[in-house]
């Protein structure tokens, strides 16, 4: 996940652009901020901008799988939370057992057709099993902001689709008729805004329909905050309440003044205790709330601390192998690059391993082994790693084609010509994007010099 991303929320300005949800990006804590609010074409742009990586953090957040591990029979929260068979369904979830954890899940709904959160669960299985069966959990994808403008084509057969929209709709049309005949359900709200964080997360990684994303967002933020109106021990529903508080409060000074005085305000710490809250006593989204603050911590540069919790989800999840990659992954950006490679290192290993993970996709580790090597200038090791990632019969084109330019620019510092021709020539055979085909077409006519 990008650095410099935070989830901002604003009511309408129209004076600064046009889009009714506005959301801006935030450059790391030593970067100096400026808006030329005279020059409104330059604003406006830096803002639409801004609306697609924002919209995306928020979708990833309010979408990350999430459970909790205390179950109180008082808690606040729907009962069917509670019961045994949802446990079960998400520790096979948690291995990354999508076929077994859906299975399950099916048959909880099956069991309570008039359950908000029971279609929830079924589509958030869907949407994410979907989602790495594309390559679209491995935050290295959102290490650079390539990722806005790339072109990439990602195939969802068209009945995932459908069943997506189908429980999708199914949910919120539910939930809304609860509410219509108990206006103070605090399950309905808080089901609905679930629902609809699941919708957020498909259509920005898979379709980058940004804006309706963003509506999305903003619309399961407020069910979160209709939940603890009713309901202010609702626990879950503080992770929403939490992202929105440290994220307006990172925005840039002139920007939260403006937010400000469109009545959206912020507060970082206040903001990270309400994940803390919804970590330590909420059901739902425990896991979820440490996962987001991780990420914010990772945004202040808070490595130690960030490291600290996504250790924490690895070693609750071992054979979870996003939870484990994203440790090697933070590793990396803190800037351990030695520690970083031991940590990619051990985790291929285990992934050999016969039935360690599930289907572990294993082009991620290699592929971030491979940056990482390269940060530390061994090259050799790098190209070796950046084939090996290319190799996978897992790996999605897009993936496998951005391996191959970097093998090739890898080749070419090792003054290895025709081994970095073959690379490039593959790397511009189709698959990726224009960028990655347009990079490789130049440096088979020009080596590659940089690092």
């Amino acid at each position: 996940m990008p650095k410099g991303i935070v989830y901002g929320v604003a009511r309408p300005i129209k004076q600064i652009v046009q889009p009714s949800i506005i959301y801006m990006e935030v450059t790391p804590p030593d970067d100096k901020y400026s808006v030329n609010i005279t020059d409104q074409d330059a604003g406006e742009e830096k803002i639409k901008r801004s609306a697609k990586t924002l919209s995306l953090f928020l979708a990833l957040l309010l979408a990350s799988p999430s459970h909790g591990q205390s179950f109180n029979p008082d808690a606040h929260t729907d009962p069917i939370n509670l019961t045994p068979q949802v446990r079960d369904a998400f520790e096979h979830f948690y291995a990354l057992d999508y076929e077994g954890a859906l299975s399950r899940f099916e048959a909880v709904q099956r069991a309570n057709p008039q359950s908000v959160i029971a279609i929830g669960n079924v589509l958030l299985t869907i949407v994410f099993r979907e989602l790495y069966r594309q390559d679209l959990l491995d935050t290295t994808y959102y290490a650079h902001d390539s990722f806005l403008t790339s072109k990439r084509n990602v195939p969802v057969p068209q009945p995932v689709r459908d069943r997506i929209e189908s429980l999708t709709n199914a949910a919120v049309t539910l939930a809304d008729k609860q509410i219509r005949a108990n206006p103070n359900d605090a399950n309905a709200y808080f089901a609905r805004g679930y629902a609809r964080g699941m919708h957020a997360a498909f259509i920005t990684l898979v379709d980058h329909s940004y804006v309706a994303a963003a509506r999305q967002g903003y619309a399961s933020r407020n069910d979160s905050e209709a939940t603890l109106k009713i309901d202010p021990n609702y626990a879950d529903a503080k992770m929403a309440m939490g992202i929105q508080q440290f994220a307006v409060a990172s925005l840039p000074r002139i920007v939260r003044m403006m937010v400000g005085i469109a009545g959206v305000n912020g507060n970082k710490e206040k903001g990270l205790e309400l994940l803390r809250e919804s970590a330590a006593h909420g059901i739902v989204t425990p896991i979820e709330s440490r996962t987001a603050l991780s990420l914010f911590l990772r945004h202040d540069a808070r490595y130690p601390e960030a490291l600290v919790v996504q250790k924490g989800l690895a070693d609750q999840y071992p054979h979870d192998y996003l939870f484990r990659l994203e440790v090697a992954n933070l590793t990396k950006d803190s800037g351990n690059g030695p520690g970083a490679i031991a940590v990619y290192n051990t985790l291929i290993a285990d992934a050999k391993t016969p039935g360690y993970f599930v289907e572990p996709r294993l082009h991620m580790a290699y592929f971030g082994l491979a940056d990482t090597q390269r940060g530390q200038n061994q090259i050799a090791e790098a190209a070796q790693n950046y084939v090996l990632a290319a190799a996978q019969p897992t790996c999605s084109d897009w993936i496998r084609r951005r391996a191959q330019l970097n093998a090739g620019e890898m080749f070419d510092l090792l003054h290895n010509r025709p081994a970095a021709i073959k690379q490039y020539e593959l790397a511009s055979a189709g698959g990726g994007d224009q960028s990655q085909n347009d990079a490789a077409r130049r440096y088979i006519k020009t080596p590659y010099t940089g690092k």
